[in-house]
């Protein structure tokens, strides 16, 4: 769910930093972009970091239904 969020979010601000004519939106736009890579990639980290340590796909699908993960 966050990814789907994350990319759509990604998705709005290259659609408006497209229309913005200033160089200060556009550097803005750029860098909340920029942040918004990091963290999918903060996300797929922990995602691989979480099956490495719990091998157990009935634990993690129980954690997910719990809303842990």
């Amino acid at each position: 769910m966050t990814k789907g969020t994350l990319s759509t979010i990604e998705e709005l601000l290259e659609g408006v930093q497209q229309d913005v004519n200033g160089p200060d939106a556009s550097y803005k736009l750029r860098s909340a972009r920029q942040l918004l890579r990091v963290l999918k990639q903060r996300n797929e980290d922990l995602d691989e970091a979480i099956d490495e340590a719990i091998p157990d796909e009935e634990i993690l699908e129980n954690l997910r239904e719990l809303g842990y993960l």
